[in-house]
């Protein structure tokens, strides 16, 4: 990652703490740069009750009054708590239904907390599939009880802390917003600072003030006058911001953007000019309060940005349909953004576009692949937007947007080269079953290479009836031209992985080959344990941990064979077909 680019903690440098261990970050060096969140486990506390009695040493005090000067003191109203019944349990925390997803009532299981917390800490982002990115969200996003051996709110401080390294802003804020704030440990109040900043939603950061005292005292202050500007606090919120200004630590971009922030929340007659010349990076807290004011950075801060933040930028709600447009394309390889999102988004700017304008523009081109009169003449649409981009993830983009409209082509070799990279927008977009139908063609393609890559992306991402025979696949590794056979190292461990071809022939596949299925490692029999015991979430995380590389080339075939083994016994099915057709169409 760009060294000027936003500052993340090196969570993934962190060691496995065994289960009980404490430790404590240290106080913050800079105004709200995202650091590795305390990883110390405080026990969950709820503000005692107080006693609405009157105890005897309050009488005692007042024991010199008369009885009638006590009768006219006004009774003091009682304060305002929460109901008991209107608490909500911090060791059930999600926003989807995991059964629905397909991930069963218990993603985790009875599997070590801590040691699941450990490796949260450990993944690097991005990750290498855009399918497993997305299986990956859906299980951090399940409404499930908390592993044993945690804290549960620190349990749901590291999966929204996860989340926001990938890209999701708004995963994170859901999981951050489903913990009540009495209940934040300082590690839920660090990550719930991130959360916000990620989020362009600097509102939400008043209400864990309170908590803020130990882990993000140096931003205090301008929080405070932010607050106090949303809250409508004119005056307030700008003698705050001038004594922040005088004797804070903090100057320069970093307090202007806050002066900037309370400008536009209350009538302070502020107006502060943002400039942007001799910025070196972009921290989140310059990220979150310039997009909640609608600012752009300029493009070579966000061009040196990690990929996370351009997701973050594409969801920012302050910025015009034209201006998140490149990073949501970004966002869509991660698998951040839907293929239906990028189409939206696309849908807008075509709205916002002059008529006089629209010809030969990205949107043009996409409306012509849903709505022009011949398929020849959608397809011509979608093979100049699949070369939008030399970037594998503008690439994966590319494809995930027109996967819709793929998914209505009528199968047909004449094609050609075409046809596999129709097949792998489909799958880009989840269209399994419109994929499978190209399954009666592929053999009638002219090019060998044409038909190798479409029977190779058939045999892994659907369920379609093709040649899986010994000799067939023999025949895709002879004819394989990528460094190192690449593809057929992830062609055999994939169809192994997902059961396509039985034990007998993949062992002679592997031997004949020298594709190295068989090695094991500590890795590979935890991840397979998770998938014997049927906890989703735990294979899918240890899939990821076991996949990380910048590219599908670099992954050992033994790591892909066990992630995608570990996905399907886990009830993945579908994800891991996903992964294993994305992984070689990537090569």
């Amino acid at each position: 990652m760009a060294a000027a680019a936003l500052a993340l903690p090196a969570l993934a440098q962190e060691s496995l703490l065994p289960p009980g261990f404490n430790d404590t970050a240290p106080p913050p060096e800079k105004p709200a740069e995202t650091r590795a969140p305390d990883s110390g486990a405080a026990e969950v506390r709820r503000p005692a009750r107080p006693d609405r009695g009157v105890e005897g040493g309050v009488v005692e005090e007042t024991s010199s009054l008369s009885e009638a000067d006590l009768k006219s003191v006004p009774v003091a109203a009682p304060p305002v708590e929460l109901p008991a019944s209107s608490e909500r349990d911090p060791r059930v925390v999600g926003a989807i239904d995991p059964v629905s997803w397909g991930l069963g009532a218990s993603p985790w299981g009875p599997a070590n907390g801590g040691f699941l917390s450990g490796l949260m800490r450990r993944l690097d982002t991005p990750l290498p599939s855009r399918w497993l990115h997305i299986t990956l969200r859906n299980a951090l996003l399940s409404r499930s009880e908390a592993p044993p051996e945690v804290n549960p709110v620190d349990w749901v401080a590291e999966r929204a802390w996860l989340l926001l390294r990938m890209g999701e802003a708004d995963a994170a804020a859901m999981l951050v917003a489903g913990v009540d704030v009495s209940d934040f440990t300082p590690k839920m109040t660090q990550v719930a600072v991130q959360s916000a900043l990620a989020s362009a939603d600097p509102g939400a950061l008043c209400p864990v003030r309170d908590k803020m005292q130990r882990v993000e005292k140096r931003i205090l202050a301008l929080t405070d006058a932010m607050c106090a500007a949303l809250s409508g606090e004119a005056s307030s919120a700008a003698t705050r911001i001038e004594q922040a200004r005088r004797r804070g630590p903090i100057t320069g971009i970093d307090h202007v953007l806050a002066d900037k922030v309370v400008g536009a929340g209350a009538d302070t007659g502020r107006a502060a000019t943002v400039e942007w010349e001799g910025v070196k990076g972009l921290t989140a807290w310059r990220f979150g309060l310039a997009s909640a004011t609608g600012l752009v950075p300029p493009a070579n801060l966000i061009n040196r940005a990690p990929p996370r933040v351009r997701a973050w930028q594409a969801r920012a709600p302050l910025l015009s349909a034209e201006q998140r447009l490149p990073s949501a394309r970004i966002a869509t390889g991660l698998g951040v953004l839907s293929s239906a999102s990028l189409v939206d988004l696309y849908s807008q700017v075509y709205d916002g576009t002059d008529p006089s304008d629209l010809s030969g523009t990205d949107a043009w081109q996409l409306r012509l692949a849903f709505a022009a009169r011949e398929p020849t003449e959608k397809v011509a649409a979608m093979r100049k937007l699949w070369g939008e981009g030399n970037d594998p993830l503008q690439r994966l983009a590319s494809e995930a947007l027109v996967s819709l409209a793929a998914s209505r082509v009528r199968p047909d070799a004449s094609y050609g080269a075409d046809v596999p990279r129709l097949i792998a927008s489909m799958l880009a977009g989840g269209y399994d079953r419109a994929a499978g139908r190209w399954a009666g063609v592929v053999g009638d393609l002219d090019d060998s290479a044409d038909e190798d890559k479409a029977w190779a992306l058939l045999a892994l991402g659907t369920e379609a009836n093709v040649d899986l025979s010994e000799g067939r696949i023999e025949q895709f590794v002879d004819r394989d031209s990528s460094p190192d056979q690449t593809r057929s190292k992830l062609l055999v461990a994939g169809l192994a992985g997902l059961g396509r071809i039985n034990s007998e022939t993949a062992t002679s596949l592997n031997r004949k080959y020298a594709l190295g299925l068989g090695r094991e490692n500590v890795w590979t029999r935890i991840v397979t344990r998770a998938g014997e015991k049927r906890q989703p979430g735990s294979a899918v995380l240890l899939a990821a941990i076991g996949m990380q590389a910048a590219e599908p080339q670099r992954i050992p075939s033994a790591h892909v064979f066990r992630a995608l083994t570990a996905m399907r016994g886990a009830g993945l099915d579908f994800a891991a077909r996903m992964v294993a057709a994305e992984m070689l169409s990537r090569t």
